[in-house]
This record gives C-alpha cells, sequence and structure tokens, in this order.
C-alpha cells in the first residue's frame, strides 16, 4: 500500500511538472513571437543589423519553444530530437546573420542608435522575463536544458544591442552594429555546435534503446 501511494505521489508530481512547463513554454512562445515582430520591425526602420539579427534570434527562440512544447512529456527520443532540430535552426539563424552583415558592408547607412535603444531595452526586459521562468527547469531534461541555453543566449545578444546603440550614438558610424551583429552570429553558431553535439548522440542512443 505505501508502495502504492508513494509511486501516484510520484506520479502526480510529474504530471504537475509537465503541466507547468507547458504554461511557461506557452508564455514564452507568446513573448518572443511578439518581440520577434517589434524588434525586426524597429530593425528595419532604424537600418540596424544588431537589432533584426536580435529579431531573428525572437523568431528563432519563438519555433523553439513550441518544439520544446511539443516535446514535453513525449520520452527521451522526442525530447533528444527537438533539441537536435534547435540546434539546426539555430544553424540556419546563424547563416541568415551572415548574409544580412555582408548586405550591410556593401551597402551600410549608419543606424538609428535611438530606435536600437529603446528596442533593444525591450528586448532585453522580455528575454529576462522568459530566463526567469525557465530558471526552476533548467536542467530538469536536454529539452529543456536547450531551451534555458537559448535565452539565456538571448540576453547576451540584447546587451550587446545596447553597446551597439552606445558605440554607433558616440562614433556616428554603422561599424559598432556590424561587429555586434557578427558577435550574436558567432554565438548562435556556437550554440548549434553545442546543441547538436550533445543532442545527435542522445537521439541515436534513445533510438537504439
Amino acid at each position: 500500500m505505501d508502495h502504492c501511494c508513494s509511486q501516484k505521489r510520484q506520479d502526480l508530481q510529474s504530471l504537475a511538472l509537465h503541466s507547468a512547463q507547458r504554461r511557461v513554454l506557452v508564455a514564452l512562445l507568446v513573448i518572443n513571437l511578439a518581440m520577434f515582430l517589434l524588434e525586426f520591425g524597429a530593425g528595419v526602420v532604424a537600418r540596424s543589423s544588431a537589432l533584426k539579427a536580435d529579431a531573428v534570434d525572437m523568431l528563432g527562440d519563438g519555433i523553439v519553444y513550441g518544439l520544446s512544447l511539443w516535446a514535453v512529456n513525449r520520452g527521451p527520443r522526442w525530447e533528444a530530437g527537438a533539441a537536435l532540430v534547435k540546434g539546426l535552426l539555430i544553424l540556419l539563424l546563424f547563416m541568415f546573420i551572415v548574409v544580412e552583415l555582408i548586405g550591410k558592408l556593401v551597402n551600410g547607412v549608419p543606424p538609428s542608435s535611438t530606435l536600437m535603444l529603446v528596442f533593444g531595452a525591450m528586448a532585453l526586459v522580455a528575454n529576462l522575463t522568459c530566463l526567469a521562468l525557465l530558471w526552476r527547469f533548467r536542467v530538469l531534461n536536454i529539452n529543456m536544458k536547450s531551451t534555458f541555453e537559448c535565452s539565456r543566449n538571448d540576453v547576451a545578444a540584447n546587451l550587446g544591442v545596447l553597446v551597439a546603440a552606445c558605440g554607433v550614438a558616440l562614433t556616428g558610424r554603422g561599424w559598432p552594429d556590424i561587429v555586434v551583429g557578427a558577435a550574436i552570429g558567432l554565438l548562435f553558431l556556437r550554440s548549434a555546435l553545442r546543441m547538436i553535439a550533445e543532442a545527435w548522440p542522445a537521439w541515436r542512443a534513445a533510438r537504439t534503446g
């Protein structure tokens, strides 16, 4: 009887945890898609590669959170598969940023530092909120671990946008925007390679297990 009650309690705790994960991931999905629309629009108006790169990251994260939401409670193989897809998606975002930066180098115009500061600060607040919501799940499993890493990278990217805005305001030139955009791209590349390297063996092990 004690064993039965103990098992039932563990099952209920597990279900409650999955429910909590879903609520958090839905909130993150909404926050990131809303911020993508705002920040990318601001990046186009401000002519800022850093803002657009950060906005595309928001879109990528929205898709990442959707994948994470889909993988919750589906087992280790699905969780590892979702993490693998996230890594490949982030790699594609890195390629987009490279193309954007090449275009900026060829036809660059100094961006609006004011818009960069305003929308960069908004994005930072949004991502700090996401990071706080994810904190309790950060090492729960490979799916949530990769999701937390995405949000942590976002905070670093947001700070980079604010630094770039200050650099543009002080110099009147566009190179700080390009440098930070390139740094965000490299952050994506590093994160994608690490995520793929961790998720691929886990997915193969779950498939053969």
